[in-house]
């Protein structure tokens, strides 16, 4: 696996915490070139110096997802710095928490728009240029909640499924150009997601779930999912006991249904 990123241009966004920063520790000893992306500059700086990765391979392009209309001028900069694209990490994103009847709508707008919308834009801004040189990788962040739903997550589980519709859209239509597209669902890793949730008003609830206290460590998870990548998986679910919901969805569909109904928020 680690000798597959040697000199490959890695673009990862949401590279200051969490799995995106686990990912580009791993991806600078593998010898990998990154571009990192979030919107907190400080903490890219920290991330790409943390990982001992020299100037030359490290592009700091800190941005909020959400601005798509900068997506083509930030592939342009990535390209004009290295040349190429090799991988792109649509790694950012956020989750919610809150009964459906108690949910603002700009909640959903707010986690469709991070989620969903943002690595369209992202993706479609780097897709022309993998075309032209007929080689590529799109990996997509999604969540085993993009093959189940949960109580409480409403907003969260739709952007996740709508990632499946997009990007299973995609992987048919990009085969015979020799691109391939991996979508990575995580079960419960311990990062800052729960606690950065938005709640039912759109305000960070400050709650870490016990289940992301208790998930995989995000060094640990970024290893696995780095293996799925080298592999260029359609899909990969990584996790520990969460990883049933996705068969039992599959296969016991009603009982799913049925023990969801006392899923606790955390």
């Amino acid at each position: 696996m680690t000798n597959h990123f040697t000199s490959k241009v890695v673009w990862i966004t949401g590279a200051s915490s969490g799995i995106g920063e686990a990912l580009a520790t791993h991806l600078a000893g593998m010898g990998a070139t990154l571009v990192l992306s979030a919107r907190r500059e400080d903490e890219l700086l920290r991330v790409g110096a943390a990982s001992g990765i020299p100037s030359d391979r490290l592009l700091i392009l800190p941005f909020d997802v959400t601005d798509h209309v900068l997506a083509p001028s930030l592939a342009e900069k990535v390209i004009s710095r290295f040349g190429k694209i090799d991988i792109l990490v649509n790694n950012a994103g956020i989750s919610s928490r809150g009964l459906v009847e108690e949910t603002d709508l700009d909640v959903y707008k707010r986690v469709m728009d991070v989620d969903f919308f943002s690595t369209v834009a992202l993706t479609k801004a780097v897709l022309p240029h993998m075309i032209t040189r007929k080689e590529g990788q799109i990996v997509v962040v999604s969540s085993l909640m993009g093959k189940f739903s949960t109580p409480w997550r409403s907003a969260y589980c739709a952007a996740k499924h709508a990632l499946h519709g997009f990007y299973d859209s995609l992987r048919a239509e990009i085969f015979r150009h020799n691109l391939a597209v991996t979508v990575i669902c995580p079960g419960f890793v311990k990062t800052s997601i729960s606690f950065n949730a938005l709640n039912n008003k759109g305000e960070n609830r400050r709650i870490e779930d016990n289940t992301n206290k208790n998930g995989l460590k995000a060094d640990y998870f970024a290893l696995k999912m780095l293996s799925a990548i080298a592999r260029k998986k359609d899909e990969a679910y990584i996790g520990s006991w969460e990883v049933r919901g996705v068969y039992a969805k599959r296969f016991l569909p009603s009982l799913l249904n049925k023990m969801m109904r006392n899923f606790k928020p955390h």
